[in-house]
């Protein structure tokens, strides 16, 4: 049976400093729960309405009612199983292949999603801004549906870690008035920036970008505004990789 202190723990998991304090955080779903199990993070405790087959302790797993599961959760929709997990550590990042690097990104979803891109891609690691949306976040770990295992994220100040990534590495940035993806020459080496949902990439992230690019508009009207920057990054990558074959 779950305790009244677990289940204040686990609600406090919602908050970024608490996961921070606890270095832990929580994942809802079976897929998600899985692919967590099935990789470096070390499970702490798991939650379930119901017999699921997960291969853990029996001294691991805690069977919870409908109700006090609605207490823990985090997402609108209540899954039948949650688990608590401790955080990962960041590993040393390497340029060697294509980086793409978050400036300010503040939604969970986009960030779940771009994490998710770039496991799809063959991106092995993801910096962050210190900024944007905590990977630790349940609405971000839910969105990359098991990547998050798969993608090293570094956090920092942006502007050091592009700094640290050596001479002859270029850096693209996406913007409006870049030039055209499908012009250009892209190479398989390099650094990726896509910007704020509002306010796209910041000026001083800006004066380090070697290249803007742009993905063109082929409406009539040509009065979109932007596109979602997940779905941006999810043409930006493709090119790129598409260039690479």
């Amino acid at each position: 049976m779950v305790t009244k202190n677990q289940i204040k723990l686990i609600k406090s998991l919602h908050q970024k400093k608490y996961r921070k304090v606890h270095q832990l955080f929580i994942a809802e779903g079976y897929k998600v729960i899985q692919e967590l199990l099935a990789s470096d993070f070390t499970l702490e405790s798991l939650y379930c309405t119901e017999t699921l087959d997960f291969s853990v302790d029996d001294n691991r797993m805690v069977k919870v009612s409908n109700d006090d599961m609605k207490k823990m959760s985090a997402l609108s929709s209540t899954s039948n199983c949650l688990a608590v997990f401790h955080c990962g550590k960041e590993l040393a990042l390497s340029f060697d292949n294509l980086v793409v690097a978050l400036d300010d990104v503040r939604d969970p979803g986009n960030l779940g999603t771009i994490i998710r891109l770039c496991d799809w891609f063959g991106i092995k690691h993801l910096i962050c801004s210190s900024e944007t949306v905590d990977i630790y976040n349940p609405k971000v770990v839910q969105a990359t549906m098991g990547s998050i295992t798969r993608v090293n994220v570094v956090y920092g100040d942006l502007l050091e870690l592009l700094s640290s990534r050596g001479g002859g590495i270029p850096v693209f940035g996406t913007f409006m008035n870049g030039r055209n993806i499908y012009q250009e020459k892209l190479p398989t080496r390099g650094v990726i920036v896509m910007g704020n949902e509002a306010n796209g990439i910041s000026p001083i992230i800006e004066s380090h970008v070697d290249q803007r690019l742009t993905i063109p508009r082929f409406g009539d009207l040509q009065q979109t505004e932007s596109l979602n920057v997940a779905m941006a990054t999810s043409i930006i990558l493709s090119e790129f990789k598409r260039s690479s074959l």
